[in-house]
């Protein structure tokens, strides 16, 4: 079996650590470098049902794309729920490695597995990185459709088949406007409608739009807009990265068993839709 230490640098190498925005808390949160791993799992948010999920399964180490701690902290108290899960951690010999903004602009990252998860065609990167000279690397993607439907029906098609969320999919727009190309993007996506509008694509799709920003951009062009759940549009990249270890397993001759977390952990547990205005 590997150590942790050994998977570690594979998984860094997929998704360098140095490629994380500054504001980010990407890397091993707790695990001791020289145990052994034969079983991880893949999951988006560090949560407690997380970890009661992996210490059910005897996994040794938890793989997220949320941080535990992105702000940073002064205490891993157990009277804190993120102490908690800390301490649960520890107790029972799991690690935790988190890779946040380092997935997102990866090649392949986040977006490309949202933009599998809908068959897409991506063409390229929806802000590229500029130290990528092959310019697969960046934020977002951009992508064609195999054939142009309404706007409506691409709604459709991202609510059938990303994971089901108390949210939806909700959009803006015309709904029978055709739609060839469009933007994705996994997790929350409003701070990119400048380069979006730069793209000409026909419709956004990604999570979390405010109401200003998704009325101005509705408002300067007939931009469609799709709002899907921020954990529903970053949830594609465990199984994407799962086959990654996968893979990187098989080469090695780790025989690790690599899982990925059905759990939702979406924070809405209920959706009531509100009456007509008067």
């Amino acid at each position: 079996m590997p150590r942790l230490s050994e998977v570690i640098a594979e998984l860094d190498a997929l998704w360098p650590p140095e490629r994380a925005e500054g504001w980010d808390a990407v890397g091993t949160v707790c695990g001791d470098p020289e145990a052994e791993i034969d079983r991880v799992l893949f999951a988006v948010d560090p949560v407690q049902q997380v970890a009661d999920e992996a210490r059910t399964l005897g996994a040794r180490l938890i793989v997220t794309h949320h941080p535990l701690y992105l702000r940073g902290t002064t205490t891993v108290a157990a009277s804190t729920f993120k102490g908690r899960v800390v301490h649960g951690l520890i107790k029972h010999d799991i690690a935790l490695h988190v890779a946040h903004t380092n997935a997102d602009t990866a090649d392949p990252g986040v977006s490309d597995a949202l933009a599998g998860a809908l068959d897409l065609r991506v063409t390229g990167p929806l802000v590229p990185d500029p130290t990528d000279a092959d310019g697969r690397r960046g934020l977002g993607r951009i992508c064609e459709l195999d054939h142009p439907q309404t706007l409506r029906d691409f709604a459709a098609r991202a609510a059938a088949r990303l994971p089901a969320t108390v949210q939806g999919v909700r959009l803006a727009g015309d709904p029978d406007a055709l739609v060839r190309r469009v933007a994705v993007s996994g997790g929350s996506g409003d701070s990119l409608f400048d380069a979006v509008r730069a793209a000409g694509v026909d419709a956004f799709l990604t999570a979390d739009l405010r109401h200003h920003p998704a009325s101005e951009a509705v408002q300067h062009s007939p931009l469609g807009l799709v709002d899907a759940a921020h954990w529903a549009t970053e949830w594609p990249w465990c199984e994407q990265a799962a086959a990654q270890l996968d893979a990187i397993s098989d080469r090695h001759g780790w025989d690790l068993r690599v899982h990925v977390s059905k759990q939702v952990t979406d924070p809405w547990t209920t959706h009531h839709s509100s009456g007509a205005p008067n």
